[in-house]
């Protein structure tokens, strides 16, 4: 099919797969020449098995190996191939109560900002808003103190729903978008078309994402998933995702670079083109670990800096931040 018939989300944005096989040297399995059970084992860097990759052929996992040079490792640039993206349209999410959808993209993690943007004001037709809430912290399950989750479910709902905002998360259904998810969930039919929930997602840790395949499609999409899976579900309260595509099966970081500068795009947009006023970013932390603590000093160190605020109590780099925090206002 030419590229110029194809539709603007699938001109526009890419989705990735690796082509090279690069046997992962910290994975724990061993290979025996001509064993076919240590050849389903091995995997490749980008964290699939190497047997399902298009280029495997039925080639033993030590000639591939022989292949590559020791000092040689994987990338996204050089290991991955780019074609148009496969997921696209609407997730109907299955087995709730209340029927729940939300827009979805699979994009690659080089797309350009600008088209991102483009995609959610007017393809999607998102309003701008007047406040960005940026939430970060843990990406594994914790149990909140009740004190912070009434004051989530109050407090931030209010804020939220006034502003008119958009709140950025991971997008999954565990760790702090979990939380997020829950307070929204009692405000959801009040605050739909006034709050939109945003889950930047790396395409590669998505449990059942299979299901999302298809091109501007409705797909449903089950939220019951096996527990001892290492993938994550998406919380079913969000609105829109972004699910950014890197190569990689089951790895953290894809989102990265593109919730970052989504984030710095969204802030120069003006919310009243006379005054001048553009739209601001609060950043909201929930327990988390080292890169929480990163991801706070990244929002302090910008020009102006991005007011963070932290949850005491809701544990770890959260509450560490809070003593510093203490510390340095007690000794001036």
């Amino acid at each position: 099919m030419n590229k110029i018939s194809l539709p603007w989300t699938e001109r526009t944005f890419y989705k990735r797969d690796c082509v090279s096989i690069i046997p992962n040297s910290r994975e724990p399995h061993r290979c025996i020449p001509g064993c076919q059970i240590c050849q389903q084992l091995v995997r490749c860097c980008c964290g699939r098995l190497i047997k399902e990759h298009r280029s495997f052929a039925g080639k033993s996992v030590t000639s591939l190996a022989d292949d590559q040079t020791q000092s040689e490792s994987w990338t996204v640039e050089k290991d991955t191939v780019k074609s148009p993206t496969n997921a696209y349209g609407t997730i109907d999410f299955q087995g709730g109560s209340q029927g729940c959808k939300a827009k979805y993209v699979r994009l690659s993690c080089d797309s350009k900002i600008e088209d991102i943007l483009h995609l959610m004001v007017k393809e999607w037709r998102m309003q701008l808003p007047k406040l960005l809430i940026s939430v970060h912290g843990g990406t594994q399950k914790f149990d909140l103190h009740p004190r912070i989750k009434d004051a989530l479910s109050k407090g931030f709902i209010k804020a939220a729903g006034t502003t008119r905002a958009w709140i950025l998360t991971g997008g999954m259904n565990n760790g702090v978008a979990e939380h997020i998810g829950d307070a929204l969930k009692d405000h959801a039919s009040h605050l739909c078309h006034k709050v939109c929930t945003i889950g930047i997602t790396p395409w590669g840790l998505i449990d059942g994402r299979q299901d999302l395949l298809g091109r501007n499609v409705e797909a449903p999409y089950q939220t019951l998933r096996n527990p001892l899976s290492k993938l994550h579900i998406l919380n079913r309260v969000h609105s829109h995702f972004i699910l950014v595509d890197d190569g990689t099966v089951g790895q953290y970081g894809a989102d990265i670079r593109i919730r970052q500068e989504l984030e710095s795009r969204i802030s120069l947009q003006q919310i009243h083109a006379r005054t001048g006023k553009r739209i601001p970013i609060v950043a909201l932390i929930l327990e988390g670990g080292p890169n929480t603590i990163i991801t706070v000093f990244d929002y302090l160190q910008q020009t102006p800096p991005v007011p963070v605020v932290v949850c005491e109590g809701s544990g770890r780099a959260a509450d560490l931040l809070v003593y510093v925090y203490k510390q340095t206002e007690s000794q001036g």
